[in-house]
């Protein structure tokens, strides 16, 4: 056997098992065909650049204009920059347009739920920052308004970064923009959790409510291809691009930013209905399992309004033998245990469905019984739910 064909065997396998499972990472999601088709596109062998250094590029260069207008109108934003490869990427780019060394940076830390890249041993600790974790209600999974305040005022950061990896309700954007502007700190959102339910206008409005500069990956609960996006008002803006090339990204991978702009065309049309329904899935799914056993996080606040279901069973190591025992039943979680209804939404999974989840988990998990044993059931389940709904024919 040569390498070829390991390597095509084990996608294929991979291909075929992940097709029986029940995904329930919040972090991923589904493609549809035509963004699935642009990613093998000739585009993905091609440079192009801002100088026009290189020829051949017209058709490309339509491909971004045209992705960039309509994440604007997805976004409501003033601008729009497609090329960060990733939300982390996105994260670094803020950063480094925004801040200098020894500032401090207000944000959710990575003990309360907040993404580890922008704490104190990622993106921080490379460009010499201070990170500095906002005041966190675990019970209710926020932030304290005014103890935030307080520390804004006594502190005096120079960026205050909202959003979370661990994200059941909106932040208080709001409540918290009057003393940012006080203190002369910019204000930034990462989306990368909520980006689909943003731009469904079914979580909250980061940009209309007091944020600069809203950024984060395009492939969880929005439903795009692996990547990242920086949307921002026209003064943050014009730094970013000014800033992005060459210094954090030279070839954007067009084919990607194809398959993005697909993307962002399907969420423009099908975006209300697939955020409102993936909600309501994860509220269903939520209310279903603490009625059967499951220690679903913050039941007295409606347990969340995001994609996500907080699952806490005191640690990583509790949730990890959690997962794994779902994982035989071809249930798929992480550790945390965080659970998302973008993808099984995306599939066509409406309430019916999501209680039929709820009872194969309480099965495998509460009720002990052999995970193996359910897996064929799980299997039969998903034969109804391959084909990808929210999207063109």
């Amino acid at each position: 056997m040569t390498a070829s064909d390991e390597i095509l065997g084990l996608t294929r396998r991979h291909e075929q098992w992940r097709q029986k499972c029940i995904n329930l990472i919040p972090s991923e999601n589904v493609t549809s065909p035509a963004v699935r088709s642009l990613l093998g596109s000739e585009l993905g062998h091609r440079y192009t650049s801002r100088d026009k250094f290189y020829m051949g590029t017209r058709f490309l260069d339509e491909v971004e204009r045209r992705g960039e207008e309509l994440a604007i109108k997805v976004f409501d934003s003033e601008t729009a920059d497609l090329r960060p490869l990733s939300g982390h990427i996105a994260d670094l780019v803020f950063l480094s347009c925004f801040t200098k060394p020894n500032d401090t940076i207000l944000c959710v830390s990575a003990a309360d739920g907040g993404y580890p890249g922008i704490w104190k041993n990622g993106i921080p600790k490379f460009l010499k920052l201070n990170t500095m974790g906002f005041p966190f209600s675990k019970a209710n999974m926020n932030i304290n308004v005014q103890e935030t305040i307080d520390l804004m005022l006594q502190r005096r950061p120079k960026t205050v970064i909202f959003g979370a990896s661990l994200f059941l309700f909106p932040h208080p954007i709001k409540e918290l923009v009057k003393a940012a502007k006080e203190i002369d700190a910019q204000v930034a959102f990462d989306g990368s959790h909520v980006l689909g339910l943003i731009a469904g206008r079914k979580f909250q409005l980061p940009l209309k409510e007091g944020a600069s500069v809203l950024f984060g990956s395009t492939h969880k609960s929005f439903f795009g291809p692996q990547g990242g996006i920086i949307l921002a008002d026209k003064e943050h803006g014009a730094e970013i691009k000014r800033q992005i090339h060459p210094t954090f990204v030279d070839n954007a991978h067009w084919n990607r930013v194809a398959a993005l702009t697909v993307a962002l065309a399907e969420m423009l049309q099908f975006g209300r209905a697939y955020a409102e329904q993936v909600v309501k899935n994860a509220q269903v799914l939520a209310k279903t399992l603490a009625e059967t056993g499951f220690p679903v996080a913050c039941q007295n606040l409606g347990f969340t309004k995001s994609h996500q279901v907080f699952l806490d069973f005191g640690g990583y190591k509790q949730g990890m033998t959690v997962a794994k025992r779902l994982e035989k039943a071809n249930i798929i979680a992480d550790c945390g245990v965080r659970l998302g209804t973008n993808e099984v939404t995306r599939r066509g999974m409406k309430k019916a469905e999501v209680l039929k989840i709820a009872e194969f988990m309480k099965r495998a998990s509460i009720d002990r019984e052999d995970p193996v044993a359910i897996k064929p059931e799980v299997e039969k389940f998903m034969e109804d739910f391959q084909k990808i709904e929210y999207c063109f024919e």
